[in-house]
């Protein structure tokens, strides 16, 4: 089973072929997919959350959908409600609980409690079951 610092490594290791990244959480319940061409940004998406986790940027989606999320190394955070929530992410490159990371500009911290990203000018996001904070 391949580690996030194995993935990160790949990344600094090989610029030339680590453009784009997908990883997932332990859970398998949140996965992320990014690039850093152009700027690093990093997309998340949240398969099951509890009812009434979503942040208010999200709108009214509901916890049967998937909650959507990005990071864009330079800007703002986003969010958007997904499809319905369906089978947690089975990608090989997992984001070990305890392990930081960055993404161009962007840090991300992987915990039991949840998964945070943050860029220099202090946007972010943290996703977990029982909440979810874009800011």
């Amino acid at each position: 089973m391949k580690s996030f610092a194995f993935l990160i490594s790949i990344l600094f290791a090989l610029p030339a072929w680590a453009d784009g990244f997908g990883f997932r959480t332990p859970s398998g319940n949140i996965y992320c997919n990014g690039s850093l061409y152009g700027g690093a940004i990093v997309d998340c998406v949240i398969v099951t959350r509890e009812p009434g986790s979503a942040p208010a940027q999200a709108g009214n989606c509901p916890a049967g959908r998937e909650l959507e999320v990005s990071l864009d190394e330079n800007g703002g955070s986003s969010s958007r409600c997904g499809r319905p929530s369906g089978r947690k992410s089975t990608y090989s490159d997992i984001a070990n609980y305890g392990v930081t990371a960055k993404f161009g500009n962007i840090t991300c911290v992987s915990e039991s409690t949840g998964f945070q990203c943050v860029n220099p000018s202090g946007h972010g996001f943290f996703l977990s079951r029982r909440k979810q904070n874009i800011w």
